[in-house]
């Protein structure tokens, strides 16, 4: 898709009617209490709707309307070449209006107008036509039981989902999770992040006029404590997927222990290394992965490059080329397609991210902060105990450790609570296999960032995951329960006994 001129995004941007009322059991609706939030652009502090503020009671109707949909079957009983026909409609009329979502995501969540058209859009429709296209693909089992017997073990869509967002990529994780769990034939309640609730709302509607049955897709906006927690706690939803910080992830485990056990899946935190070996090859090319690493969705991404660790050899020369690049990640008005670097998502967020900056004591590059906007950081700091160097800042800047050799390096990039992402950076094969495999991520990059694609699976070790993963048919898993079906053939006078 071509891209627009900025005059041209602002006046699609003013011909917007924005969702403002909940989505539950096929149609919109105010919150139960009649309250409401302001929605802000956070690029310009300008109010762009009054948001429904749902509560428990909100919370409770939808998750009544989701059961009603999924126990008499109307979507968890369609044939699957139905619900993918279905789907695939959705994604039709998802690239139509493909333009109104990036506006309107940019509009929401302060990011660029080029990163909403380019990636998140397009990727959002990629995602759900990928799993929606599995639906009739994934087989089931048979296990080699005696002649006597057969055992099916088949997959089952575990019940009524709850599905908990951020506000780092709201179009994208809205996909990462409703894709899968639709396609299992599950009916969802989800909460979007209060920052970021205009798209999921959107979506929803369009997902009707697709011919999603009601109840099947409910958007239930408002706070964490006030729409979080009751998903986390209702006995009568069968699991839970968070994406989110780690403090607030670990609250959903304590959330299902003290209701219904349900089932949990966190997608949490990260402080990413990227680490680079004195023979690493191209450090121009070096240097633009991890600018982009760093500074891409202005460092608001868990998989984010935060952590440099540098070979001593290379630090002058790649920290040089690191700052030729990253001046061209310009920070500005979000709609002109020539800004790379958006502002972040609210005003306590650019205070947090402010805080740190205030701790920096080596600053590279940048360090300039205002009215929502911070530009493209580096900082050096003295080791890896720093907090610039242990806290997730989730913000445009980068932490640069020196390191003299391999083994140093890896142990550095582990001494962390977290490890979703990791990157190597070596022309030495073996040595870049082997630091794949002592690196504690759930996905190491060599010789670039990324985050792999559709068909791999995403998610962390220690304090950055926890029970399953996005991506791939892997996350078909954490939707579905695995029954075993055992049927006995034996003749009646046989003497022999299961």
């Amino acid at each position: 898709m071509d891209l627009l001129t900025q005059e041209e995004y602002r006046a699609i941007a003013a011909g917007l009617t924005l969702p403002t009322n909940a989505f539950i059991d096929g149609g919109y609706r105010p919150a139960a209490s009649g309250k409401t939030f302001t929605s802000v652009n956070p690029a310009t502090g300008e109010a762009l709707a009054e948001i429904a503020a749902c509560g428990k009671e909100d919370v409770d109707f939808a998750v009544e309307k989701a059961r009603e949909a999924f126990e008499d079957g109307r979507w968890s009983k369609m044939h699957p070449s139905e619900r993918k026909d279905i789907l695939i409609r959705f994604c039709k009329l998802l690239t139509r209006n493909a333009r109104e979502l990036a506006v309107m995501e940019s509009l929401d969540s302060g990011k660029t107008i080029f990163d909403c058209e380019t990636v998140d859009v397009p990727e959002t429709i990629h995602c759900l036509k990928w799993h929606a296209e599995a639906i009739d693909k994934i087989y089931d089992q048979v296990s080699p039981a005696s002649d006597d017997h057969i055992a099916m073990v088949v997959r089952e869509p575990i019940g009524v989902v709850g599905l908990v967002l951020p506000w780092n990529f709201p179009l994208l994780m809205l996909a990462w999770k409703i894709g899968p769990a639709l396609a299992a034939g599950c009916s969802v309640v989800v909460k979007p992040a209060a920052e970021t609730t205009l798209t999921a709302l959107r979506v929803a509607e369009i997902a009707a006029e697709a011919g999603l049955p009601k109840g099947v897709l409910n958007i239930v906006p408002g706070g964490g404590a006030e729409v979080g927690e009751p998903i986390g706690r209702h006995m009568d939803i069968d699991m839970v997927s968070f994406t989110g910080s780690t403090v607030t992830g670990k609250r959903f485990l304590t959330y299902s222990a003290e209701s219904n056990a349900k089932e949990v899946v966190l997608e949490m935190g990260g402080k990413n290394p990227a680490i680079v070996m004195d023979d690493a090859e191209n450090l121009d090319r070096v240097a633009q992965h991890i600018v982009n690493g760093a500074f891409w969705n202005m460092g608001e991404n868990c998989s984010a490059s935060s952590r440099l660790i540098v070979h001593k050899d290379v630090k002058s020369e790649l920290l040089d080329r690191i700052a030729h690049h990253a001046r061209a990640w310009n920070i500005g008005d979000p709609l002109d397609p020539e800004t790379r670097m958006g502002a972040l998502v609210s005003d306590a967020h650019f205070s947090k991210v402010c805080g740190y900056l205030d701790q920096a004591e080596t600053v590279v590059l940048g360090g300039k902060a205002e009215n929502g906007f911070v530009e493209a950081t580096v900082v050096e700091v003295p080791g890896n105990g720093h907090p610039l160097a242990r806290e997730e800042i989730f913000g445009p800047v980068l932490s640069v450790i020196e390191v003299s050799g391999y083994d140093e390096a890896i142990s550095i990039a582990n001494d962390t609570d977290y490890g979703l992402c990791a990157s190597i950076f070596t022309a030495n094969t073996k040595r870049a296999i082997r630091g794949a495999r002592a690196l504690r991520a759930g996905t190491v990059t060599v010789n670039s960032f990324g985050e792999g694609d559709i068909t791999t699976p995403f998610g962390g070790f220690k304090q950055s995951g926890f029970g399953g993963r996005d991506n791939s048919v892997h996350a078909h898993d954490q939707y579905t329960q695995l029954k075993t079906i055992w049927i006995d053939l034996a003749d009646d006078d046989d003497e022999a006994v299961a």
